[in-house]
């Protein structure tokens, strides 16, 4: 066979071998949708937006949860008891709280209360800060406790607590500040307006009635020597959910299903304060 017929062959068998040739990505024309933007599905329509839950009653309101006193602060004696500024007296960083007769402390009560509280206002769309966010540390000292609302602007701020007032006594109350001259002239009447919301709904939710040891005005204390009251800068008050040394203030405390019913109390008074 002549050479030139053997060298066309061959290069014909060699063509033969080759896949064409894939067209490149970057050559295809880019799919737009009908405004114009980039269509990345290719049919004309847009990616589906992802739902979303509607805003709840609360959302855009932001409250501090204060839980009183802390697990551990019975090991730090040289921390709580420094003496700090507590607006216009000197007082104690911290204390160490009440406890039932059973052993269940108030720090223990106050953080069980202050979780489920924090629970059902986030549910309804509420910015929730606690101030401590366990039950094993020291403190903090009342500065930092008044600084956490402080700092942020909050809308409302409530300190969680269980009295530790004498056996024979029953009931809870509302604690609210007396005007410290300035210190507290601001939130005087906007915490006055909080305490009564929540007395009147935790009164009917937790079926728990006013002290009867403590002398009030229809249920709320108001106090000057406090100074997570005269350090805020916000609406605050105290509640001081019962008596845990009464015998049957102490049983209500420590059922878990009791705290539920008063923590939605608490909720909805803070909701109808803020609304």
């Amino acid at each position: 066979m002549p050479a030139i017929v053997l060298a066309l062959l061959l290069a014909g068998c060699a063509n033969t071998s080759e896949d064409p040739p894939s067209p490149s990505t970057g050559d295809q024309p880019d799919t737009v949708d009908a405004d114009g933007e980039q269509d990345p599905r290719g049919d004309g329509t847009d990616e589906p937006e992802e739902p979303t839950d509607p805003p709840g009653p609360l959302d855009g309101f932001t409250v501090v949860i204060d839980p009183g006193h802390n697990g551990a602060n019975h090991t730090a004696p040289d921390v709580i008891n420094e003496q700090i500024d507590a607006g216009g007296l000197m007082k104690n960083c911290d204390t160490v709280g009440a406890s039932t007769d059973d052993g269940y402390a108030e720090h223990e009560f106050n953080f069980d209360l202050a979780t489920e509280l924090r629970d059902l206002l986030e549910a309804d769309g509420a910015e929730v800060v606690l101030t401590r966010e366990d039950n094993d540390g020291v403190g903090p000292c009342l500065p930092d406790r008044a600084g956490a609302a402080n700092d942020i602007d909050a809308d409302a701020a409530i300190s969680l607590h269980a009295d530790g007032g004498p056996p024979s006594g029953r009931g809870f109350h509302i604690i609210a500040p007396a005007e410290v001259s300035g210190h507290t002239e601001d939130i005087v009447e906007p915490s006055r307006d909080l305490g009564e919301s929540v007395r009147d709904s935790y009164a009917e939710a937790a079926d728990m009635a006013i002290s009867d040891y403590i002398s009030t005005e229809d249920g709320i204390h108001v106090r000057d020597d406090l100074g997570g009251l005269n350090l805020s800068t916000v609406p605050k008050v105290f509640l001081e959910a019962g008596n845990m040394r009464n015998a049957e203030d102490a049983a209500l405390l420590s059922d878990p299903d009791w705290r539920e019913d008063a923590a939605a109390g608490v909720a909805e008074g803070i909701a109808a304060f803020l609304e």
